[in-house]
């Protein structure tokens, strides 16, 4: 009898919960995986999905919305306007595609001035920081408290003392290794700072993969920076003096590694009315992680309409309902016409991308995807090199980047679309974290960045088909082995 009821308790559990995830409308693949663990591990897989499945990320959706909801609510946003008529068609595609997704309007930025060097993007970063009069905000998934870190906290601490508002808001992983001892003198020097998303054992029910991955700077509402620089001494040349021996464990980690310092990146400062959407972004995360939202019409000062540039900002994060910037970049590739230009550090693509991208190549359009030769991750190494055969059968041209790590995050499509942000091709710059990309419509800056592709194509070997063939089972196997482990990657 007892085992009966058992039984029937068991099946009325499973048809329940079955139910309630089939209702959630997510993907079969994804629908019968969670089903499948709710059956195989009754209590642990009900513990699983309560606190990490869909639920929990859509209890950080609303939660985000209604700081997004408190922000737009004290801020004067402005109404937007269809693209110039003499940019390409299909940007007025592009930007209602955006919009319709639930992020801003395209708008005009007076300059827009792209850094291919990570030391011309500090200098010019803290160039902004000590001519600010009002305000600086400031967000970065790494925020390295070494030599990089140091210098940048002392220029925050200088216009603090100055009478500047500042906040610097922080990932709690990515900015793990930012001790109480570095931020205090910014607390009391009168910096405001926060930590997004804080993960600590006595808040069992954090995700840790929800990150912010942002990295955004505000001067006074009119001038604002994003790219993929993060504030590290990844970017920095090796400190002078005698090479250690080569057994040095210094010296292993780099040839584990692959790469050498400094890191090769790209970033894009703008001034104008495009700026006022980057600030909203930070307000949007700063409101999530503090509960303080800002209501001063100072940070966003009026739109003046007159910039000559184009651009769109585009945010995206598991607090959307969809996500912005896969649906415009898999657009944008789809509508290419000449030429897709792809550079990124991390490449594991979700299926419709990668569709994009084959069959962009099997058309006809010069399709060319480039990564390092090896990240800083071999796990995320071996799962990009899983989809080399797949791109090179089509026709699509892939490189890897030699002298050092190439972490710029970039694509071009033709000569009518830019895109310089902090999104991987990934996964999980797609769905898990809050990323933020600045588009840069018209041709001056798709020019540009295709000219820096080249430059790095230079510094990089082409693999093809036969190169391909001589890759020895076993790394197949651990290439098959990390294209599983994509979706979390």
């Amino acid at each position: 009898m007892l085992v009966t009821i058992l039984t029937v308790a068991q099946l009325v559990y499973v048809v329940v919960l079955a139910t309630w995830i089939l209702f959630e409308k997510r993907s079969p693949v994804a629908t019968l995986a969670w089903i499948l663990s709710l059956i195989a591990l009754p209590y642990v897989g009900f513990a699983v999905f309560f606190l990490f499945g869909p639920r929990r990320l859509l209890r950080k959706r609303l939660k985000h919305k209604r700081a997004r909801g408190a922000v737009t609510a004290t801020t004067p946003l402005g109404a937007s306007e269809p693209p110039p008529a003499q940019y390409d068609p299909r940007v007025e595609q592009l930007v209602h595609l955006v919009k319709k997704a639930g992020e801003p309007p395209a708008s005009q930025c007076d300059t827009v001035e792209i850094f291919h060097d990570a030391q011309e993007t500090f200098d010019a970063i803290e160039a902004a920081i000590r001519e600010a009069k009002h305000h600086v905000h400031v967000a970065y998934y790494i925020f390295d408290p070494r030599r990089s870190g140091q210098r940048f906290r002392d220029v925050l601490i200088e216009r603090a003392k100055a009478g500047v508002m500042v906040r610097v808001l922080v990932d709690d992983v990515g900015s793990s290794a930012m001790g109480r001892r570095f931020v205090k003198p910014m607390r009391e020097a009168g910096i405001k700072f926060a930590r997004f998303n804080e993960v600590a054992f006595s808040r069992i029910r954090s995700r840790m993969d929800f990150r912010n991955h942002r990295k955004i700077v505000v001067c006074d509402g009119t001038v604002g920076f994003t790219g993929g620089v993060n504030i590290s001494d990844d970017y920095l040349p090796e400190l002078e003096g005698p090479k250690p021996p080569a057994t040095a464990i210094r010296d292993v980690r780099k040839e584990q590694k692959g790469h050498i310092k400094p890191w090769r990146d790209t970033h894009v400062k703008i001034t104008g009315d495009a700026v006022r959407w980057l600030q909203l972004t930070f307000l949007d995360d700063w409101y999530y992680a503090t509960r303080y939202a800002a209501r001063d019409k100072v940070y966003f000062p009026p739109q003046k309409r007159t910039g000559q540039h184009l651009v769109q900002i585009v945010a995206s994060g598991p607090d959307r309902d969809v996500e912005p910037i896969q649906k415009l970049y898999f657009t944008a590739i789809a509508t290419a016409r000449e030429r897709v230009y792809v550079t990124t550090p991390y490449f594991v693509p979700d299926d419709a991308v990668l569709t994009a991208l084959t069959t962009a190549a099997m058309r006809g359009v010069d399709v060319r995807v480039l990564v390092p030769r090896r990240s800083d991750s071999l796990v995320v190494t071996a799962a990009a090199r899983s989809y080399y055969d797949t791109l090179i059968a089509a026709g699509v041209r892939v490189y890897e980047y030699q002298p050092t790590m190439i972490h710029a995050k970039t694509l071009v499509v033709d000569d009518f679309f830019a895109a310089v942000g902090t999104a991987n091709i990934d996964n999980r710059s797609f769905r898990l974290n809050f990323e933020v990309s600045a588009i840069l419509y018209g041709s001056v800056h798709a020019e540009e960045l295709c000219a820096q592709f080249r430059k790095d194509l230079n510094k990089s070997k082409e693999v093809n088909a036969a190169t391909r063939g001589k890759v020895a089972w076993r790394w197949r196997m651990a290439e098959a082995g990390a294209r599983v482990l994509s979706p979390l990657l």
